[in-house]
């Protein structure tokens, strides 16, 4: 199809190479690159779990994101002047979108080394920044292709048809957790269009000044916005995860969160209320990534099986042990967040 797609996006002359895929990709993406011109990052999207609405719904976001002032990486119109395309190939549909490349690379292309000269903190606090003006950009948002909300994916049926049988305990604190979720305020200042895979691995940084911008908005939804903060909470724990010391682990994420907040703060306002909810929704977390773990496995064909790693978060919401065992006992800095034998 690229032959189709360079000439619905002008891109003759570009150098069009293949990204790496990750386990449980819904697209296939490629780099757009040519001399004298800005680079672009082409997306196709193969699987047919996604309408053309919800391709939309996430496009135009982006594209308000964008144009009120968010750091993104901005979508491209075709020569049609549309957001998104689609082709039909052998009775399938795919559906072709453009953005403008990042500025700078990721954090992990750079070895995890921040820009020199400048503060780890500086870095945290635009972590927080950039999130802060998006949610307050979102407070604004009245969609055209509405995205679907948190409780259309995350609800007892699919929870039934992801978890195993087999874990009958992980069922039943998932759905009480969905129960607690369900009581929340959904009012326009705590619930909105959010991100929903805010990490490392969705935005570059430009080593030059630090400036952050966020890509890959493939799971954004209407949700809460404590959500994007809880899951910057996980990340934090990357930079002390290897600190033997519990009481030195909390310190640290301590410091590192009221960095990150005082960068949201500056952008947009948070309720002490949804604050005090954070343990709360960092369990909301590890449940997203669980069940994405069962379903990754469940459209690979793949029998269910807990590795380490998800035997871990799976112990965590079992035991509603909270800030994802960082502080207990079952957490070994030797292996982080890997649930073995002798923690049994």
């Amino acid at each position: 199809m690229l032959p189709l797609v360079s000439e619905l996006y002008e891109l003759e002359g570009y150098e069009i190479k293949p990204v790496k895929a990750h386990d449980g990709g819904r697209n296939v993406v490629y780099t757009c690159e040519k001399e004298g011109a800005d680079a672009k990052i082409l997306r196709i999207a193969f699987l047919d779990d996604r309408s053309r609405e919800d391709f939309l719904g996430e496009l135009e976001y982006v594209r308000y994101l964008f144009e009120h002032g968010g750091s993104v990486s901005n979508v491209v119109n075709s020569l049609k002047g549309n957001l998104l395309e689609e082709i039909s190939y052998n009775h399938h549909t795919f559906f072709i979108c453009l953005f403008n490349k990042a500025t700078g690379k990721m954090l992990v292309e750079n070895h995890y080394q921040y820009r020199e000269g400048a503060p780890i903190t500086e870095y945290y606090y635009n972590c927080g920044k950039v999130l802060g003006k998006l949610h307050q950009i979102s407070k604004g948002y009245t969609p055209v292709h509405r995205r679907y909300s948190f409780f259309d994916k995350y609800n007892a049926a699919y929870i039934e048809k992801r978890i195993p049988g087999s874990l009958p305990l992980l069922k039943e604190k998932l759905l009480d957790l969905l129960k607690t979720l369900e009581g929340l305020n959904k009012d326009r200042a705590s619930f909105g269009m959010v991100h929903f895979d805010y990490n490392d691995g969705n935005y570059s940084i430009d080593f030059d000044t630090g400036q952050i911008t966020v890509y890959d908005f493939d799971n954004s939804c209407y949700g809460w916005y404590m959500f994007d903060l809880a899951s910057l909470w996980t990340n934090g724990v990357g930079w002390i995860q290897f600190e033997p010391d519990a009481g030195k682990r909390k310190k640290f994420m301590d410091d590192y969160f009221e960095a990150v907040l005082a960068g949201y703060r500056s952008e947009t306002d948070i309720e002490h209320s949804m604050l005090d909810k954070l343990p709360l929704f960092i369990q909301a977390t590890l449940m997203e990534s669980i069940v994405d773990a069962f379903e990754v496995m469940q459209s690979n064909g793949e029998e269910p099986e807990c590795d380490e790693e998800l035997s871990y978060r799976i112990k965590c919401l079992e035991d509603d042990i909270p800030y994802m065992g960082f502080y207990h006992d079952i957490y070994s800095c030797e292996e982080p967040f890997e649930y073995v034998k002798r923690n049994m």
